[in-house]
Parts: structure tokens; sequence; C-alpha cells
């Protein structure tokens, strides 16, 4: 039995046959990830691919992301950057080395299934003009189920069928019209009535986000994708490291293209229900959006594994929580403070100053009881766009800055220590780095208070 490509049923031949043979066996298993991943493995060990690790490299690297669910993602830039290390200004159309790959690893793909694919129940391929692998059930008889036209033309001279299809489009067309005239009543009743005047931020805060307010579109917003069992780090307590379970990083492929793989020298991993679970970061979401819902601003919120560099680097965009795999390219420009495994590195300490910040535990309870996280307020591409992170060491260190940057009275603060730096005193700087701290107690985050402060030249 062989389901048609997307695996949304059989083709109409073999589902007669199946009601024939059987009333209880009229539609084919679909094929699970475990069965994708053995049919990868299968692939990459085999001779076609064992001497190419860059073709190796490519064909894993789609076909994770569309495990992920990001293959609507994939696309020649974030292949060339990914997997072929072009940088961020690769451009594919002076560079063809993602199309040539691609054309290469067709032709091993046939040259593995004919030699020595024969007999196995899932075949893999990259379709051609396409970056995302399809797997598809194998059968002992493909040529005939890869030709449909006899079925097809079948199928067109069926009158009943065709009525079908005819009401369907009917029936379609109705409704789009009737949504056009409905919409275009609503439309013709908001110019009747009075605009709404819409209330201002106050201005203890308003200095700070007044570019992601309207006119401005919707800023967009990241909330960050933790495992619940997550890799232990720098930051973390002896008591935690000693409490992890390690894993060989070569047994955890699907890891190969996060921050942890690159950073980390080995896996291990702390169960955790407060750490990492993105609870502050949403909460934070919350406050945002009431914030920005009082000056008539929406609110577009995605986890940060369906966003990739290129839709953050053309819009505003607020991104919430670190460790993402692009969150390295956010940095690459900025001076100051810097997130990286689990603590925050001062690259330039002033007087009074830690080269390294971590989070406190309670000797006892080995409970958090201090986190910290770091603001930057970036350019983007476009100068009139902004970029802003704020990333907590722990979620409990997000959800801590967002109620610091959401509070007029905090932000006084923060607003004359900019202006102290300032060359005139007068005009606050555009782009700058904050790092702030927050007890914490029982997991909740407490007061937060300024550390430091640097400013971003333009």
């Amino acid at each position: 039995m062989r389901l048609t490509e997307g695996n949304v049923g059989l083709k109409p031949a073999v589902c007669r046959h199946l009601k024939v043979a059987s009333v209880h066996t009229s539609v084919s298993p679909s094929i699970s990830l475990f069965e994708k991943r053995e049919e990868l493995r299968r692939v990459l060990e085999s001779k076609c691919f064992a001497n190419s690790p860059k073709k190796t490299r490519f064909l894993e690297f789609v076909s994770e992301q569309a495990f992920l669910g990001n293959g609507d993602k994939l696309n020649e830039y974030l292949i060339g950057v990914e997997v072929y290390d072009r940088g961020i200004d690769f451009s594919p159309q002076k560079d063809p080395i993602v199309r040539v790959q691609a054309h290469e690893i067709r032709r091993l793909l046939n040259k593995y299934y004919e030699e020595n694919g024969h007999g196995g129940l899932v075949r893999l391929d990259l379709p051609s003009g396409h970056y995302v692998p399809v797997f598809r059930r194998s059968t002992s008889d493909e040529s005939a189920a890869d030709t449909p036209a006899p079925l097809e033309a079948k199928k067109a001279q069926d009158p009943s069928r065709q009525h079908l299809w005819l009401t369907i489009i009917l029936g379609a067309l109705c409704f789009v019209l009737a949504s056009i005239l409905v919409f275009s009543s609503w439309k013709g009743g908001q110019a009747t009535q009075p605009r709404v005047q819409v209330a201002s931020l106050p201005d203890g805060i308003e200095w700070f986000w007044h570019p992601f307010l309207p006119p401005a579109e919707a800023p967009l917003i990241t909330i960050p994708n933790h495992p619940l069992l997550r890799a232990a780090h720098d930051g973390d307590s002896a008591q935690t490291l000693a409490e992890g379970h390690e894993i060989p990083k070569a047994s955890l492929p699907e890891f190969r293209d996060t921050i942890h793989f690159r950073e980390l020298k080995r896996f291990l991993f702390v169960p955790s229900v407060t750490d990492f679970t993105s609870v502050g970061e949403t909460l934070g979401v919350v406050n945002l959006c009431k914030m920005f819902a009082t000056v008539g601003q929406g609110c577009r919120v995605q986890p940060s594994r369906l966003v990739n560099i290129e839709e953050i680097k053309g819009d505003n965009a607020i991104l919430l929580g670190g460790n993402q795999s692009w969150s390295g390219r956010v940095f690459l420009n900025a001076q100051g403070f810097h997130f990286q495994s689990g603590v925050i590195l001062n690259r330039n300490p002033q007087p009074g100053e830690k080269e390294v910040y971590k989070p406190e535990f309670d000797s006892v309870t080995n409970q958090l009881t201090r986190d910290y996280a770091v603001v930057l307020m970036m350019p983007n591409e476009r100068k009139e766009k902004r970029v802003l992170l704020i990333y907590g060491i722990y979620t409990q260190g997000s959800q801590a800055a967002i109620e610091y940057l959401t509070n007029p009275e905090r932000m006084a603060e923060l607003r004359k220590s900019l202006l102290d730096l300032a060359p005139d005193h007068k005009t606050i700087p555009p782009y700058f780095q904050v790092l702030l701290t927050t007890t914490v107690e029982n997991s909740v985050p407490g007061k937060s208070s300024l550390v430091a402060l640097r400013i971003i030249p333009n």
C-alpha cells in the first residue's frame, strides 16, 4: 500500500481493493516519527553519504527541522548560514552552494535506493525545487503506483463526482461573496462611528517604549521554548550538577542546532519544574500586552522555534528569554554584557563591577535566591525599527526585568542613569544595555534593581 504525498489518504484503486479484502483495513497507518528517524539514520550511515559530511549535515538539518514542524521556514539562506557557515551576509543569488548541494543529495538518494535501498518500508526523498524532505511508504510495485493518469481520467468521467465538485465550488463562491458583503457593511458602520481617543503611556515609561507604539506596527514578541529536562550549565549550583544525568552529545543529533550543543562541553540533564519553563516570560507577555492595549497597540506572540533571524531583522521585535539557535547573532555588535552558558559575562568591568554574574542559591535548600537579567535596546536593519532583548538567566529573571521595564517609578532610575551617561546629559541614548538583578523566594521574583549600564554607540 502507498499513501498519497502528504499522507492524506490512499489512491482510489487501492481503497477499492482494500474494501474487497477487508472492511477493517481501509486506511494505511501514517509514518511515525520513529520510522522517519530510522530511515534517515540508515540513509546517512550508507556508503553514499558516509564520506560526505556536508551533504550529511544538509540532509540531517532539513530533516530535523521538518520533524520539529519548521519545514515552512526552510530556505536557501537558512541552510547556507546554518550548514555551510556562509555568515549573515550570505546571498543565495550570488552563491548557488545550496542549490548545487541539494542536486547532489537528490542524486545520492536515488543511487542509495537503486543500489541497496530496496526492501525498506519507508523512502526518503528531497523533491526538486524544495528543501523539505518527504517520507513515504515504499511498495513492491512503485512504478505502477506512480502513474495515476488512468485513474484521474476515470475519475473525470464520473458525472456524480463532477456534480459534487461543482456544488462545492458554487458553495465556496457564495460564502466568499457573503463575507465580502458583511465586511463592507461593517467597514461602512465603522466609518460613521466617532474615533475613540486612545490613552497614552505614563511619561515614566513612554520614553522607553515609544519605538514600539502606534503608528508603528505591533511588535513581534517571542517566548522561548525550553525542555523540562533541561541541559545543566555553569550557572547551576554544584548540587544541581551532581544530580544531573549525562548523555553523550553524539547520541543527541536533534540538539545539534541548539546553542546548548555549541557552548556546553558535556550534556548533563537535570529535571526541573520551575526553571526554563517560560513561566516568567509568559507572565511578562501578559504585562506587555496589557500595556500595549492601553495605547491601541496589538501583540503578535510566537514561540521562538517558529521564528527565524530574517523575520526578526525586518521588524520591531521583542525577544524574551535566551538560548535560541539564533540568539548569538543578535549579540554580534553588542559590547559590554554577554549572555553565555547560563552566566552573564562583563567584557569591560567598571569600578565596583564583577567580570561574571552568576545566580545564587540557598546553601540548605538549593533554591534560587538571586537571578540576573540583561536588557538590550538595539537598532534593527532599518534604524527606525528596534530589537529589544530581555534575557534572564532563569525564567524569574526575565519576569522581574519585564516588571521593571513596565513600572514608571522603577524606570525613573534607569532614565536618570542613562542621562548621566549621555554626552550632553539631556538626550536619552537610543541604544543601550542594562544589567538587572532580582531576589527570588519560593521560585517567585521579588524586587529588581539596576546593577550596571552601557551605551551602545550609534
